[in-house]
Formats: structure tokens, sequence, C-alpha cells
């Protein structure tokens, strides 16, 4: 089952109603984050005439590894390592590297995907799984599942609503330190 995000849902954890020590305005803490996961939507985003991932869909996907890689981050994503469809790995070979490399990050990001993106969903468990801080774009508008909407009462996930990635870049950077604040909170207290 899923809903629709309501506009300013007050239900749905989103990093933008964190209310606590950590302002924007200040530069960033050095959280020790060296390396980012970002998932997606991939195989159903392919154009089924050319195997590739048309500039709409890619677009998001580039401003983020851009932007990841200009703060000098190492980012893990399995479109551009697999040529944006040109060079599909076999399922064997990306399953594996794709949980491993989810589990060295420091932080996983994801985009779910509208409809749901099976494959990062399954990432998405992956990466609660193994205990690391998560941040969903999530698009203003769009149904999500009731477990993504609830990811965060068992994982350290912030959201951050969009209606264009290249805006919302500084709540990006916000969520991500959040999320790696409250994770690092949350294995204190066990």
């Amino acid at each position: 089952m899923a809903i629709t995000l309501p506009h300013d849902s007050r239900d749905f954890h989103d990093s933008r109603d964190s209310r606590d020590s950590y302002d924007s305005r200040d530069s960033r803490p050095d959280l020790g984050i060296r390396s980012v996961f970002l998932a997606g939507p991939f195989i159903q985003l392919l154009d089924p005439e050319t195997g590739e991932m048309p500039d709409d869909a890619r677009a998001p996907f580039d401003v983020l590894i851009k932007h990841f890689e200009a703060q000098g981050l190492s980012v893990h994503n399995a479109h551009r390592r697999e040529a944006w469809g040109a060079e599909l790995m076999r399922p064997e070979q990306c399953t594996r590297l794709d949980q491993d490399e989810i589990r060295k990050a420091d932080v996983f990001v994801a985009l779910p995907g509208y409809p749901a993106s099976p494959g990062t969903h399954i990432e998405i468990g992956w990466a609660s799984a193994f205990d690391k801080p998560i941040v969903l774009l999530l698009e203003r508008g769009r149904e999500y599942t009731f477990l993504v909407q609830g990811l965060h009462t068992v994982a350290s996930v912030e959201c951050v609503v969009h209606t264009d990635i290249a805006a919302c870049l500084p709540a990006v950077d916000r969520a991500v330190d959040l999320a790696v604040l409250r994770q690092r909170e949350g294995a204190g207290r066990r």
C-alpha cells in the first residue's frame, strides 16, 4: 500500500522538520564522511531503443555525483559504473558489488523511485540492516510505500522532499550531516 506524501506532512519524517543545534548557515562540521553510495531506479529508466538512460533520467544522478565529488567524497553509483546502461553488469556481479559498496559507504543516499524501484528498495533495506545513515530524496506529491515512510523508526533516516534536485543541494548536505549525527547518537545508546 502507498500513500501520497502531503505537501507539508508533519507525520512523515522530513529533515526540514528537524529542530536541533545544527544550523545550516554555519560551516559544515567535519563528520569524517568520505564515501557515499548513491542509489536510485535504473533498469526501469533505460530507453528500450538505446538501452541507456535518457538525459532527463540521468540528470539528478549527475547533479548529485558532481555535488558530492566537489566535496571530496568518493561516490559509488551503479548507473555511472555501468555507463548509464551501455555496459550493464550481470545480476550475479552487480548484486554482490552493490551490497559490498553499501557496507563500505559512510552514507547511503537514495531516490526511491516513482513508481517504486524494487532494486533501490532492496538497497535501502541493506543500508538499514548495515546501520548506515540514510538520506531519502523524495519527490513532492509522489507516492511512497509505508515502509519507506516509516523507515526512520528503525534506522537513522533523513528525508528531503523536493521538486528539483539541483535546488535542494543545501538541504541534502544538511540531511547527510543530520543522518550521520543521529546514527552516531543511536550507536552510543546501544
